[in-house]
């Protein structure tokens, strides 16, 4: 199957919205306060490219590829990762909200996540080796058979994270977002 590329192109309030796009690659370019909410995304390829104010919300892709693709000040939420390609897959994400996203089983290591909001985010069994968390909100996320080896937390707060559940070794954490590795205890610190 042949796909139609578009290189260097910019987007600018493109309404995408509950349509479906398949067979499409994407390099280079730049998406400007676009709306792909309940939108199906089937075999595209976005590689190098930038998504600006740009809605995601209930999302659906399979066999999507995100090669060096960078989010900023974009709604994910419930938008299903673990179903993207995982040859080359890199992301970063500024000032975006990713509620009830899911990362289940991705290779993370070193991305950035910059004042987002993570609420119910699930990242169990996830590679999340010397990734940043900064400034974010991880109320309720989902920390399991994770490896934070040297993940950085210290400017992150409402996460809870379960020592024995994860690899730990090496990740950074300030107080008092710290605590939130003792809630399993259920006991109280002044």
């Amino acid at each position: 199957m042949s796909s139609t590329l578009h290189q260097d192109e910019t987007f600018k309030n493109k309404n995408y919205a509950e349509k479906r796009i398949a067979g499409r690659d994407f390099d280079g370019c730049h998406f400007d306060n676009c709306d792909f909410s309940a939108a199906t995304l089937s075999m595209v390829d976005f590689v190098n490219c930038t998504f600006i104010n740009c809605n995601f919300s209930n999302l659906k892709w399979n066999g999507v590829g995100l090669k060096d693709v960078q989010f900023i000040n974009c709604k994910l939420v419930g938008v299903d990762f673990s179903v993207c390609n995982d040859f080359l897959f890199t992301v970063t994400f500024k000032e975006c909200q990713l509620d009830f996203a899911t990362f289940f089983q991705k290779k993370l290591k070193k991305t950035k996540f910059e004042d987002c909001i993570l609420k119910e985010t699930d990242f169990a069994e996830v590679d999340l080796t010397e990734s940043i968390f900064k400034n974010c909100t991880l109320e309720g996320a989902v920390f399991e058979k994770t490896n934070l080896f040297k993940a950085d937390f210290r400017t992150s707060t409402n996460y809870s994270i379960d020592p024995e559940k994860n690899i730990m070794k090496k990740a950074k954490f300030a107080y008092p977002g710290v605590l939130g590795l003792l809630n399993k205890y259920d006991i109280l610190v002044d």
